[in-house]
């Protein structure tokens, strides 16, 4: 009697497990994408049950992750990134999608001065009149150094550049300063701090515009294929496209 009890209790938990893991997925993704994915996974949660736990790294770091085997569902990551993953077997080549692009965007502390970000020429104006412009040192923020040259103020305000890791070392930075300044940034990681005390001036100008392009891809390890597949299809419905397009990412 014990022993068919304990079976009975054993069998009953091994269930509750199973139903608990097709219950989540887990996803690799790149920061960029995050105030649409959390968007979206809260009404997926709704909408299915099955929860989305996110881990948010850079691209490239994205890449070494599943490279090296970790366990997760789905990756977002850019575009080379998944494509190097579908050569190496990693992902599964079907099913995969464009999930949406970033800008940059120039960000302030709330209460600081405003730089005008309206034209090219206002912008190299308002970068020559800050006290200090800040930005990482990925890849958004290589492009921000070549975008710096080509107006042409880099050599004029090298000596007030502050480069730091990540965005949000970046975000930080503002947050905590006094001096006149001002950073760009993912235009995404920027709102994620809008009720943090720091203001979206605005996108780039046009013609100095620079997107990050973002992909998604099913992990071919994946212990929730069914759960990431269903997941990756909400995401590409109107729905999911509408909620990415209201976080700031464009088609």
């Amino acid at each position: 009697m014990t022993k068919l009890f304990l079976g009975t209790v054993a069998a009953g938990c091994l269930a509750l497990c199973t139903a608990a893991t097709a219950a989540e997925i887990k996803v690799l993704a790149a920061g960029g994408m995050q105030p649409g994915l959390n968007a979206a996974a809260r009404v997926f949660r709704d909408q299915t049950g099955i929860e989305a736990k996110f881990t948010y790294e850079p691209p490239v770091d994205l890449g070494k992750r599943v490279a090296g085997g970790e366990t997760a569902d789905i990756v977002v990551s850019s575009p080379p990134v998944i494509a190097d993953l579908t050569k190496a077997g990693k992902v599964l080549p079907d099913g995969q999608m464009h999930l949406g692009r970033v800008g940059v965007g120039v960000v302030v502390r709330e209460g600081a001065p405003l730089p005008d970000v309206s034209s090219t020429e206002a912008l190299k104006s308002s970068l020559l009149d800050a006290q200090a412009v800040v930005y990482n040192t990925a890849s958004s923020g290589t492009y921000i150094d070549g975008m710096l040259k080509k107006i042409g103020v880099f050599d004029q305000i090298q000596s007030k550049l502050i480069r730091l890791w990540d965005g949000t070392a970046v975000m930080h930075h503002l947050m905590e300063g006094r001096a006149k300044e001002f950073g760009f940034g993912g235009i995404t990681d920027i709102l994620l701090y809008r009720d943090r005390g720091l203001r979206l001036v605005g996108p780039l100008p046009a013609e100095i515009q620079n997107y990050a392009n973002y992909s998604a891809a099913v992990i071919s390890a994946a212990t929730n294929t069914d759960g990431a597949k269903a997941f990756m299809t909400y995401l590409a419905s109107p729905d999911g496209r509408a909620l990415f397009l209201a976080n700031g990412i464009p088609e």
